[in-house]
Protein backbone atom coordinates (compact mmCIF):
# COMPACT_ATOMS: atom_id res chain seq x y z
CA UNK A 1 0.00 0.00 0.00
CA UNK A 2 1.37 3.45 -0.78
CA UNK A 3 1.72 5.85 1.88
CA UNK A 4 0.87 9.49 1.37
CA UNK A 5 3.06 12.55 3.12
CA UNK A 6 1.21 15.41 4.73
CA UNK A 7 1.74 18.86 3.22
CA UNK A 8 3.36 19.79 6.91
CA UNK A 9 5.98 17.30 7.10
CA UNK A 10 7.03 17.64 3.55
CA UNK A 11 6.43 21.10 3.23
CA UNK A 12 8.79 21.28 6.77
CA UNK A 13 11.79 19.36 5.00
CA UNK A 14 11.61 21.70 1.68
CA UNK A 15 11.41 25.05 4.38
CA UNK A 16 14.48 23.61 6.57
CA UNK A 17 16.19 23.08 2.67
CA UNK A 18 15.82 26.31 1.81
CA UNK A 19 17.05 28.08 4.73
CA UNK A 20 19.45 25.76 5.34
CA UNK A 21 20.40 26.95 1.46
CA UNK A 22 20.49 30.42 2.34
CA UNK A 23 22.29 30.51 5.56
CA UNK A 24 25.03 27.89 4.02
CA UNK A 25 24.88 30.11 1.10
CA UNK A 26 25.46 33.42 2.92
CA UNK A 27 28.34 31.25 4.38
CA UNK A 28 29.96 30.16 1.29
CA UNK A 29 29.74 33.59 -0.85
CA UNK A 30 32.82 32.54 -2.15
CA UNK A 31 32.98 29.18 -2.68
CA UNK A 32 31.04 26.18 -4.48
CA UNK A 33 28.51 24.08 -2.02
CA UNK A 34 26.83 21.04 -1.27
CA UNK A 35 24.91 19.65 1.60
CA UNK A 36 22.23 17.26 2.37
CA UNK A 37 18.86 18.70 3.87
CA UNK A 38 17.53 14.92 4.01
CA UNK A 39 20.37 13.90 6.01
CA UNK A 40 20.34 17.36 8.20
CA UNK A 41 16.46 16.49 9.03
CA UNK A 42 17.18 12.80 10.04
CA UNK A 43 19.59 13.86 12.37
CA UNK A 44 17.52 16.02 13.66
CA UNK A 45 14.67 13.82 13.87
CA UNK A 46 16.83 10.93 15.74
CA UNK A 47 17.21 13.83 18.20
CA UNK A 48 13.33 14.72 18.37
CA UNK A 49 12.60 11.08 19.26
CA UNK A 50 14.54 11.52 22.51
CA UNK A 51 13.24 14.95 23.52
CA UNK A 52 10.49 16.36 25.97
CA UNK A 53 8.55 19.42 26.62
CA UNK A 54 9.90 22.56 24.66
CA UNK A 55 13.04 21.01 23.84
CA UNK A 56 11.02 18.84 21.64
CA UNK A 57 8.61 21.58 20.45
CA UNK A 58 11.06 23.46 19.28
CA UNK A 59 13.08 20.77 17.18
CA UNK A 60 9.80 20.18 15.63
CA UNK A 61 9.02 23.51 14.84
CA UNK A 62 12.52 23.73 13.28
CA UNK A 63 11.40 20.38 11.26
CA UNK A 64 8.26 21.48 10.55
CA UNK A 65 6.27 18.53 11.92
CA UNK A 66 2.97 18.91 13.83
CA UNK A 67 3.94 15.96 16.31
CA UNK A 68 6.87 13.63 16.83
CA UNK A 69 4.54 10.33 15.60
CA UNK A 70 3.62 12.51 12.54
CA UNK A 71 7.65 13.08 11.74
CA UNK A 72 8.34 9.49 12.44
CA UNK A 73 5.64 8.67 9.83
CA UNK A 74 7.47 10.78 7.39
CA UNK A 75 10.83 9.57 7.95
CA UNK A 76 9.97 6.06 7.79
CA UNK A 77 8.13 6.53 4.45
CA UNK A 78 10.53 8.59 3.11
CA UNK A 79 13.45 5.69 4.49
CA UNK A 80 11.60 3.02 3.22
CA UNK A 81 10.22 3.50 0.44
CA UNK A 82 11.29 7.19 -1.45
CA UNK A 83 15.62 5.85 -0.67
CA UNK A 84 14.31 2.40 -1.29
CA UNK A 85 17.52 1.20 -3.52
CA UNK A 86 16.53 0.79 -7.36
CA UNK A 87 19.77 -0.86 -8.66
CA UNK A 88 18.36 -4.35 -8.98
CA UNK A 89 16.14 -3.08 -11.52
CA UNK A 90 18.55 -0.30 -13.18
CA UNK A 91 17.10 2.62 -10.75
CA UNK A 92 19.59 4.44 -8.45
CA UNK A 93 21.46 3.01 -5.90
CA UNK A 94 20.31 4.26 -2.70
CA UNK A 95 21.37 3.85 1.09
CA UNK A 96 19.58 5.43 3.86
CA UNK A 97 21.30 4.47 7.18
CA UNK A 98 20.90 6.01 10.91
CA UNK A 99 23.22 5.00 13.76
CA UNK A 100 23.04 5.33 17.25
CA UNK A 101 26.38 5.38 19.82
CA UNK A 102 25.88 5.87 23.48
CA UNK A 103 28.15 4.94 26.56
CA UNK A 104 28.36 2.21 28.61
CA UNK A 105 27.02 4.24 31.42
CA UNK A 106 24.05 5.75 29.49
CA UNK A 107 21.71 3.06 28.27
CA UNK A 108 19.42 3.77 25.70
CA UNK A 109 15.96 3.71 27.09
CA UNK A 110 13.86 1.38 26.06
CA UNK A 111 11.23 3.39 24.47
CA UNK A 112 13.94 5.42 22.29
CA UNK A 113 15.85 1.97 21.28
CA UNK A 114 12.62 1.03 20.04
CA UNK A 115 11.63 4.23 18.50
CA UNK A 116 15.22 4.58 16.37
CA UNK A 117 15.23 1.03 15.33
CA UNK A 118 11.85 0.57 14.24
CA UNK A 119 11.33 3.85 12.41
CA UNK A 120 14.71 4.95 11.79
CA UNK A 121 16.16 1.67 10.68
CA UNK A 122 19.16 2.64 12.76
CA UNK A 123 22.15 0.60 14.24
CA UNK A 124 22.03 0.96 17.75
CA UNK A 125 25.96 0.49 19.51
CA UNK A 126 27.47 0.32 22.73
CA UNK A 127 31.01 2.09 22.81
CA UNK A 128 33.29 3.53 25.64
CA UNK A 129 33.72 7.07 24.90
CA UNK A 130 34.91 8.05 28.62
CA UNK A 131 37.99 5.69 28.74
CA UNK A 132 38.29 5.19 24.57
CA UNK A 133 37.47 8.02 22.89
CA UNK A 134 39.64 7.44 19.94
CA UNK A 135 38.50 4.14 19.68
CA UNK A 136 34.61 4.80 19.75
CA UNK A 137 35.40 8.00 16.92
CA UNK A 138 37.35 5.39 14.62
CA UNK A 139 33.90 3.01 14.93
CA UNK A 140 31.84 5.56 13.65
CA UNK A 141 34.25 7.03 10.92
CA UNK A 142 34.27 3.43 9.86
CA UNK A 143 30.06 3.21 9.78
CA UNK A 144 29.66 6.64 7.50
CA UNK A 145 32.58 5.18 5.27
CA UNK A 146 30.61 1.72 5.13
CA UNK A 147 27.52 3.34 4.29
CA UNK A 148 28.42 5.79 1.77
CA UNK A 149 30.24 3.52 0.01
CA UNK A 150 33.83 5.02 1.06
CA UNK A 151 32.63 8.23 -0.52
CA UNK A 152 33.24 9.53 3.30
CA UNK A 153 35.31 9.00 5.88
CA UNK A 154 36.66 10.66 8.96
CA UNK A 155 33.39 13.08 9.38
CA UNK A 156 34.38 13.33 13.03
CA UNK A 157 37.98 14.47 13.41
CA UNK A 158 40.99 14.01 15.93
CA UNK A 159 39.53 14.94 19.75
CA UNK A 160 36.01 15.66 18.56
CA UNK A 161 35.11 12.80 20.73
CA UNK A 162 35.87 13.39 24.33
CA UNK A 163 35.36 11.70 27.43
CA UNK A 164 32.70 14.20 28.07
CA UNK A 165 30.76 12.68 25.66
CA UNK A 166 27.47 10.34 25.93
CA UNK A 167 25.82 9.80 22.86
CA UNK A 168 26.35 10.37 19.05
CA UNK A 169 23.90 10.29 16.36
CA UNK A 170 24.49 9.51 12.99
CA UNK A 171 22.76 9.77 9.42
CA UNK A 172 24.05 8.99 6.11
CA UNK A 173 22.74 9.32 2.96
CA UNK A 174 24.26 7.68 -0.45
CA UNK A 175 23.10 7.95 -4.17
CA UNK A 176 24.33 7.27 -7.53
CA UNK A 177 21.99 7.90 -9.95
CA UNK A 178 22.29 7.36 -13.91
CA UNK A 179 21.31 10.08 -16.21
CA UNK A 180 17.42 9.18 -18.06
CA UNK A 181 19.07 10.65 -21.42
CA UNK A 182 22.94 10.33 -20.63
CA UNK A 183 25.21 12.95 -22.52
CA UNK A 184 27.68 12.06 -25.24
CA UNK A 185 31.01 12.21 -24.03
CA UNK A 186 32.33 12.95 -27.51
CA UNK A 187 30.29 16.17 -27.07
CA UNK A 188 31.77 17.14 -24.07
CA UNK A 189 33.54 20.78 -24.78
CA UNK A 190 35.67 23.05 -22.72
CA UNK A 191 33.99 26.56 -22.49
CA UNK A 192 33.96 29.56 -20.07
CA UNK A 193 32.47 30.09 -17.39
CA UNK A 194 32.27 33.24 -15.39
CA UNK A 195 32.99 33.57 -11.44
CA UNK A 196 30.87 35.88 -9.51
CA UNK A 197 32.40 38.91 -9.29
CA UNK A 198 36.17 37.36 -11.18
CA UNK A 199 37.23 36.14 -13.96
CA UNK A 200 36.14 33.49 -16.53
CA UNK A 201 37.55 30.44 -16.27
CA UNK A 202 37.66 27.53 -18.48
CA UNK A 203 35.64 23.93 -17.74
CA UNK A 204 34.56 20.97 -19.71
CA UNK A 205 30.55 21.42 -20.35
CA UNK A 206 28.43 18.55 -21.20
CA UNK A 207 26.58 19.45 -24.75
CA UNK A 208 23.20 18.49 -26.06
CA UNK A 209 20.48 18.78 -28.75
CA UNK A 210 18.20 17.04 -27.57
CA UNK A 211 14.61 18.84 -26.14
CA UNK A 212 14.81 19.33 -22.38
CA UNK A 213 12.73 19.96 -19.44
CA UNK A 214 12.74 24.14 -19.07
CA UNK A 215 10.43 26.30 -17.60
CA UNK A 216 11.38 29.96 -18.09
CA UNK A 217 10.22 32.73 -15.38
CA UNK A 218 11.02 36.54 -14.89
CA UNK A 219 14.85 36.53 -14.08
CA UNK A 220 15.71 32.80 -14.27
CA UNK A 221 15.39 29.67 -16.14
CA UNK A 222 14.68 25.85 -14.40
CA UNK A 223 16.24 22.84 -16.03
CA UNK A 224 15.13 19.51 -15.00
CA UNK A 225 17.36 16.55 -15.51
CA UNK A 226 15.82 13.08 -14.86
CA UNK A 227 17.46 9.79 -13.47
CA UNK A 228 16.84 6.86 -14.67
CA UNK A 229 14.11 4.40 -12.74
CA UNK A 230 12.46 1.38 -12.99
CA UNK A 231 9.40 2.98 -14.46
CA UNK A 232 11.17 4.31 -17.67
CA UNK A 233 13.50 1.42 -18.05
CA UNK A 234 10.60 -0.69 -18.97
CA UNK A 235 9.09 -1.14 -22.22
CA UNK A 236 6.47 0.83 -23.63
CA UNK A 237 2.97 -1.04 -23.62
CA UNK A 238 4.42 -3.19 -20.77
CA UNK A 239 3.44 -2.32 -17.43
CA UNK A 240 6.07 -1.75 -14.85
CA UNK A 241 6.85 -4.29 -12.12
CA UNK A 242 5.32 -3.79 -9.04
CA UNK A 243 5.93 -4.98 -5.60
CA UNK A 244 3.38 -2.36 -3.37
CA UNK A 245 5.91 0.35 -3.05
CA UNK A 246 6.09 3.63 -4.38
CA UNK A 247 8.06 4.35 -7.41
CA UNK A 248 10.23 6.75 -6.53
CA UNK A 249 11.45 9.23 -9.07
CA UNK A 250 14.87 11.64 -8.94
CA UNK A 251 16.06 15.05 -11.14
CA UNK A 252 18.38 17.21 -10.64
CA UNK A 253 16.73 20.64 -10.76
CA UNK A 254 19.05 23.90 -11.80
CA UNK A 255 18.03 27.18 -10.98
CA UNK A 256 19.99 29.76 -13.28
CA UNK A 257 19.53 33.39 -13.24
CA UNK A 258 19.63 35.24 -16.18
CA UNK A 259 22.33 37.77 -14.21
CA UNK A 260 25.93 36.72 -14.30
CA UNK A 261 25.92 37.67 -10.81
CA UNK A 262 21.80 36.89 -10.35
CA UNK A 263 22.52 33.75 -8.09
CA UNK A 264 22.13 35.47 -4.10
CA UNK A 265 18.97 37.08 -5.40
CA UNK A 266 17.73 33.58 -6.32
CA UNK A 267 18.43 32.05 -3.36
CA UNK A 268 16.64 34.14 -1.49
CA UNK A 269 13.55 34.52 -3.79
CA UNK A 270 13.35 30.22 -3.25
CA UNK A 271 14.29 30.87 0.53
CA UNK A 272 11.40 33.50 0.89
CA UNK A 273 8.69 30.82 -0.45
CA UNK A 274 10.22 27.41 0.12
CA UNK A 275 6.75 25.96 0.73
CA UNK A 276 5.89 25.76 -3.38
CA UNK A 277 8.44 27.02 -4.85
CA UNK A 278 9.77 24.26 -6.94
CA UNK A 279 5.96 23.08 -7.53
CA UNK A 280 5.13 26.80 -8.70
CA UNK A 281 8.32 26.85 -10.88
CA UNK A 282 9.50 23.43 -12.09
CA UNK A 283 9.46 22.54 -15.81
CA UNK A 284 6.21 20.36 -17.04
CA UNK A 285 7.28 19.43 -20.60
CA UNK A 286 9.80 19.59 -22.65
CA UNK A 287 10.87 22.22 -25.27
CA UNK A 288 13.17 22.48 -28.23
CA UNK A 289 16.54 24.06 -27.11
CA UNK A 290 19.22 25.78 -29.39
CA UNK A 291 21.82 26.39 -27.40
CA UNK A 292 22.15 23.70 -24.12
CA UNK A 293 25.24 23.28 -22.02
CA UNK A 294 25.95 22.18 -18.03
CA UNK A 295 29.24 21.94 -16.61
CA UNK A 296 30.44 18.68 -15.42
CA UNK A 297 31.50 19.49 -11.23
CA UNK A 298 33.09 17.66 -8.34
CA UNK A 299 31.79 19.54 -4.92
CA UNK A 300 32.51 18.81 -0.92
CA UNK A 301 31.97 19.94 1.98
CA UNK A 302 32.83 19.64 5.50
CA UNK A 303 32.07 21.60 8.59
CA UNK A 304 29.87 22.14 11.74
CA UNK A 305 26.31 23.54 11.08
CA UNK A 306 24.99 24.69 14.32
CA UNK A 307 25.54 28.34 14.11
CA UNK A 308 22.89 28.02 11.66
CA UNK A 309 20.52 25.66 13.11
CA UNK A 310 20.46 27.90 16.18
CA UNK A 311 19.52 30.71 13.68
CA UNK A 312 17.00 29.14 11.97
CA UNK A 313 15.37 28.06 15.92
CA UNK A 314 17.26 25.18 17.30
CA UNK A 315 18.19 26.82 20.55
CA UNK A 316 17.50 24.77 23.60
CA UNK A 317 19.17 21.50 22.49
CA UNK A 318 22.47 23.11 23.06
CA UNK A 319 21.83 24.72 26.21
CA UNK A 320 21.34 23.53 29.82
CA UNK A 321 17.73 23.97 29.32
CA UNK A 322 18.24 20.71 27.19
CA UNK A 323 15.38 18.32 28.15
CA UNK A 324 16.72 15.01 26.05
CA UNK A 325 15.79 12.90 29.05
CA UNK A 326 13.98 10.52 26.85
CA UNK A 327 16.92 9.37 25.21
CA UNK A 328 18.99 7.32 27.77
CA UNK A 329 18.74 6.22 31.15
CA UNK A 330 19.57 8.14 34.45
CA UNK A 331 23.17 7.57 35.33
CA UNK A 332 22.87 9.43 38.80
CA UNK A 333 25.74 12.27 37.46
CA UNK A 334 23.19 15.23 37.79
CA UNK A 335 24.40 16.44 34.91
CA UNK A 336 21.97 17.31 31.62
CA UNK A 337 22.71 15.64 28.06
CA UNK A 338 23.18 18.93 25.95
CA UNK A 339 23.20 19.03 21.98
CA UNK A 340 27.05 19.98 21.78
CA UNK A 341 27.54 19.44 17.78
CA UNK A 342 26.28 18.75 14.75
CA UNK A 343 28.75 17.53 11.84
CA UNK A 344 27.76 17.62 8.38
CA UNK A 345 30.27 16.43 5.32
CA UNK A 346 28.70 15.96 1.99
CA UNK A 347 29.94 15.05 -1.40
CA UNK A 348 28.91 15.19 -4.84
CA UNK A 349 30.20 14.67 -8.94
CA UNK A 350 27.95 15.28 -11.94
CA UNK A 351 29.10 13.76 -15.44
CA UNK A 352 27.76 12.53 -18.23
CA UNK A 353 26.40 10.05 -16.81
CA UNK A 354 24.64 11.15 -14.20
CA UNK A 355 25.26 11.73 -10.80
CA UNK A 356 27.04 9.76 -7.49
CA UNK A 357 26.37 12.16 -3.91
CA UNK A 358 26.68 11.34 -0.39
CA UNK A 359 26.36 13.28 2.76
CA UNK A 360 26.80 12.12 6.65
CA UNK A 361 25.30 14.42 9.64
CA UNK A 362 26.60 13.58 12.98
CA UNK A 363 24.88 14.91 16.72
CA UNK A 364 27.25 14.61 19.51
CA UNK A 365 25.65 14.83 23.04
CA UNK A 366 27.58 15.49 26.33
CA UNK A 367 27.09 16.39 29.86
CA UNK A 368 27.50 20.00 30.05
CA UNK A 369 25.37 21.38 28.26
CA UNK A 370 -4.63 22.09 -16.05
CA UNK A 371 -4.15 20.49 -20.06
CA UNK A 372 -5.31 22.35 -23.21
CA UNK A 373 -4.00 22.38 -26.67
CA UNK A 374 -1.62 25.27 -27.32
CA UNK A 375 1.06 25.89 -29.63
CA UNK A 376 4.92 24.71 -29.05
CA UNK A 377 6.99 27.05 -27.27
CA UNK A 378 10.02 28.68 -28.62
CA UNK A 379 13.55 27.63 -29.03
CA UNK A 380 15.61 28.43 -25.75
CA UNK A 381 18.78 28.42 -24.72
CA UNK A 382 20.12 26.88 -21.21
CA UNK A 383 23.74 28.01 -20.55
CA UNK A 384 24.89 27.16 -17.41
CA UNK A 385 27.78 29.26 -17.80
CA UNK A 386 27.60 31.29 -14.82
CA UNK A 387 26.74 30.51 -11.15
CA UNK A 388 23.86 28.70 -10.60
CA UNK A 389 21.91 26.94 -7.76
CA UNK A 390 20.76 22.59 -7.79
CA UNK A 391 18.42 20.44 -6.27
CA UNK A 392 18.03 16.60 -6.38
CA UNK A 393 14.63 16.57 -5.32
CA UNK A 394 12.78 12.60 -4.97
CA UNK A 395 9.18 13.88 -6.93
CA UNK A 396 6.93 11.67 -4.79
CA UNK A 397 7.36 13.07 -1.43
CA UNK A 398 9.23 16.24 -2.53
CA UNK A 399 11.94 14.98 -0.23
CA UNK A 400 15.38 17.48 -1.41
CA UNK A 401 18.06 15.03 -0.77
CA UNK A 402 21.03 16.99 -2.20
CA UNK A 403 21.40 20.70 -2.60
CA UNK A 404 24.08 23.55 -3.29
CA UNK A 405 25.41 26.13 -5.71
CA UNK A 406 28.31 26.26 -7.81
CA UNK A 407 30.50 29.20 -8.76
CA UNK A 408 33.29 27.60 -10.14
CA UNK A 409 33.43 24.30 -11.40
CA UNK A 410 36.98 24.07 -12.08
CA UNK A 411 37.29 23.98 -7.78
CA UNK A 412 36.53 21.16 -6.21
CA UNK A 413 35.43 22.29 -2.71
Amino acid sequence: MELEVGPSESGGLAALAAGLARRLAEENSESNLVFSPLSIYAAVALLAAGARGATLDEILGVLGAPSRAALEVFVSLVAEQALRDQSGSGGPRIAFACGVWSDLTCALKPAYRHAVLSTYKAEASTVDFQNDPEGARGQINEWAARATQNLIGGVLGPESVTPLTRVVLGNAIYFKGKWQEPFCKRDTESKLFHRLYGRAVDVPFMQSWEPQFIAVHQGFKVLTLRYQTQANLTPPGRPAPSDGNMCARFSMCIFLPDALDGLPGLVDMIASQPADFLEKHLPEEKIDVREFRVPKFKLSFHGSVVDILKKLGLQLAFSDQADLSDMVEDDESGLPLVLNDVIHKAVIEVNEEGTIAAAVSIDEMLFGGVNFMRPPPPRVDFVADHPFAYLIVEETTGAVVFAGHVLDPSIES
